[in-house]
């Protein structure tokens, strides 16, 4: 069991907008309901909102030994059909209006409905599988992550103590909660007792903020993306003196921006505390403390409690000296189990043994401190979402196979090159929609020519310098 939820007893587990609540001693029974619909350790699909349902539904399958594949539940209807085909969950644990041919209902709860598919117990899985979290594969590809039991707790003992969380936090969600970060905020919080403010609206939304202050919010955690939007809104000009703590992962934000809440946490009396992390670690893997957060601007910080951190070296040997570049590696508890790509897969123990390379590219400063400088493969992320620029790649040329096409860019600003200069606002469409991001992180460039070697690979390096410099 991860959680002892009846510890706790009626102590408000999560609150949401329209001032339903569930108690801990509640969670607790309505996680115990969906498991006796669900009749064991099976696979499930759990279609996401930030509601109590979702969220309920996600805490009881994970401590009573489901094991649940936590997906937006506006997912692309394709993708959706290639998990379902690929994985043959044994439940869908959905939304109420939520419709799925060839399922039927087996349990109803907090506006969610348990869909028992015609698969049964046919995916073997890991007595050591706790989770599974797609990755990049939010453009196209079925790859998962599988997370264990034992990887969870480390992380979330380890976030307990280097956010010195106790029952007294009232957080709020900002973020998708199958998103890995938002996960590790519940998972975190669910752990010490607090209260969990579960808003479905957005930042962008006046019904987040009344909500906000109505309930006391004492934190919140966002990606570059989520603090670029709060410095275009003038946030710090916002009343909330219930606020004191302010996260930051999903990416390098800006040093810029970086410096400004700082410097305006510092002078309110709040803290502004960065972190690193990736799914394949099941959240976090160092985190920048608030007292160093004006002397480290730009930094990622250390490894978190009962992690540890390196550099490697082009010759593989560990990097010595500060100030050189090497590829991070982590070593800790909360490595995850490794990928999976069929349901097979579900059945593989650990694979990683507590290490993992994670492909960015970092430097470690003086006093031990790390900095992402690059990344090592072609990936970026898009509003905290780790996207894998070739399999984008892929999916456009399928889609437009009639136009030369590469997809390149930055944290934040994935371009679309094309010869074709019309097709590109359909692109950009359709690759927005195909992820489920928002369509102002696509970029469009026409070129006259995608620069290729003699292979007929893509210089992806040349094509951005002509576009940086024309």
């Amino acid at each position: 069991m991860m959680w002892t939820f009846e510890r706790f007893g009626q102590r408000i587990a999560l609150l949401d907008e329209k001032g339903q609540a569930l108690s801990y001693a509640r969670l607790a029974e309505e996680g115990a309901a969906l498991m006796r619909a669900v009749g064991g350790r099976r696979l499930v699909f759990g279609l996401c909102r930030n509601e109590l349902g979702s969220v309920a539904g996600y805490a009881g399958m994970v401590n009573a030994g489901a094991v649940p594949l936590l997906l937006p539940d506006g997912i692309d209807a394709q993708l959706l059909s290639t998990l379902y085909q690929t994985y043959r969950p044994a439940f869908l644990w959905a939304p109420e209006d939520f419709a799925w041919e060839g399922c039927q209902e087996a349990h109803r709860a907090l506006g969610y409905r348990l869909l028992r598919t015609p698969f049964g117990d046919e995916t073997a899985l890991h007595d050591d599988l706790a989770l599974l979290l797609t990755t990049s594969g939010s453009t196209g590809s079925p790859k998962l992550v599988r997370q264990s039991y034992r990887n969870i707790e480390a992380n979330t003992r380890s976030i307990v103590q280097y956010l010195r969380l106790d029952e007294n936090e009232r957080p709020i969600t900002t973020l998708p909660m199958n998103y890995t970060y938002c996960l590790s905020i519940l998972n975190s919080h669910l752990w010490v007792g607090a209260t969990i403010l579960v808003a479905h609206s957005g930042i962008a939304q006046r019904s987040f903020w009344d909500f906000f202050r109505r309930e006391g919010a004492t934190s919140f955690g966002g990606v570059p993306y989520t603090y670029e939007m709060l410095d275009r809104m003038r946030f710090t000009r916002m009343d909330l003196p219930s606020l004191r703590t302010m996260t930051q992962a999903g990416g390098r934000l800006a040093p810029e921006l970086h410096a400004r809440f700082v410097d305006w946490c510092e002078r309110t009396g709040r803290q502004f505390i960065v972190m690193y992390g990736q799914c394949e670690a099941t959240a976090r893997m160092a985190y920048l403390p608030w007292e160093m957060s004006a002397k480290k601007i730009g930094s990622m910080g250390v490894a978190i409690p009962g992690g540890r951190l390196e550099l490697v070296g082009v010759d593989g040997q560990p990097v010595q000296e500060a100030g050189v570049v090497g590829e991070l590696r982590y070593y800790g508890d909360n490595v995850t189990l490794g990928y999976a790509q069929c349901a097979a897969d579900l059945a593989l123990g650990d694979e990683r043994h507590g290490v993992l390379d994670t492909g960015d590219m970092a430097m470690r400063d003086e006093d031990g401190y790390y900095t992402i400088v690059g990344r090592k493969k072609r990936f970026l992320k898009l509003f905290g979402n780790r996207v894998n620029l070739d399999e984008a790649e892929r999916l456009i040329k399928a889609a437009f196979p009639d136009c030369d096409v590469a997809v390149g860019g930055r944290d934040d600003h994935l371009t679309l090159y094309a010869v074709q200069g019309g097709e590109l606002p359909a692109m950009r469409e359709y690759l927005s929609q195909k992820t489920g991001l928002p369509v102002s992180g696509f970029f469009t460039q026409e070129v006259a020519a995608i620069p290729k070697n003699e292979a007929g690979k893509t210089l992806y390096r040349e094509l951005e310098e002509i576009h940086d410099g024309r």
